[in-house]
């Protein structure tokens, strides 16, 4: 399966998330929906919360421009919120899955799907 089919399927097309991406940890976007663009800053802010945590609950993080409050973060994962909306990020591997929800869709939902699909994504070698 192609990056973009984990972005336009199994994130996307679960009706969970509204717009995702898939960055290498290394850089770059290896997919993203349609007119999602995140800048170089942003990508690297993104790789950098899972090194550093603390400042990514501190100051939160950038995506397409929006500026999402950090409610928990981890080596692993990284929640956000922005009034009814939010973000999920999880690292694997190689990889940072990036997935926003937007209202009525609640974090109970949209995070089983990308958890999921990281966990996935781990187990075979990514």
């Amino acid at each position: 399966m192609s990056w973009q089919a984990y972005v336009d399927t199994n994130l996307v097309g679960s009706g969970k998330v509204s717009k995702a991406a898939i960055l290498g940890l290394q850089g770059g976007v290896w997919a993203s929906s349609p007119g999602y663009t995140l800048s170089t800053q942003e990508q690297q802010a993104v790789v950098a919360a899972f090194e550093k945590p603390d400042q990514a609950l501190a100051s939160g993080v950038r995506l397409a421009g929006q500026k999402y409050f950090v409610i928990q973060a981890n080596g692993r994962s990284v929640y956000g919120k922005k009034q009814a909306d939010g973000v999920i990020l999880v690292k694997t591997n190689q990889a940072v899955l990036v997935a926003e929800y937007a209202a009525p869709i609640q974090a109970g939902e949209a995070t089983p799907v990308v958890e999921g699909l990281a966990d996935y994504l781990i187990g075979v070698g990514y």
